[in-house]
């Protein structure tokens, strides 16, 4: 599978995309997930019941995704803004 070849902050590297969620609990997680590896996005998955300032920053916004550190979804993603988002991270 293709993986999205995001440049990413001042190394030139790649994007780093992490998805912030409460896996089994949350559907819109499920659906995040399913399109980020559908669109073949790597990406790391943080559960925000770990660390209590995650949980306070994002218990009502879940699923969120981060792109280079910003945020770049809450909620549902649009698969065509997903590409836009890594084609030009921020």
């Amino acid at each position: 599978m293709d993986r999205h070849a995001v440049k990413g902050g001042g190394s030139g590297g790649p994007a780093r995309v992490v998805l912030y969620t409460i896996p089994g609990k949350c559907p819109l997680c499920d659906e995040a997930r399913e399109i980020l590896h559908g669109e073949g996005v790597a990406f790391s998955e943080v559960d925000i019941r770990t660390d209590r300032g995650l949980l306070r920053a994002y218990r009502e916004e879940i699923p969120v995704v981060t792109v280079d550190g910003r945020k770049a979804f809450v909620g549902r993603i649009d698969p065509d803004q997903l590409k836009a988002a890594l084609r030009n991270p921020r």
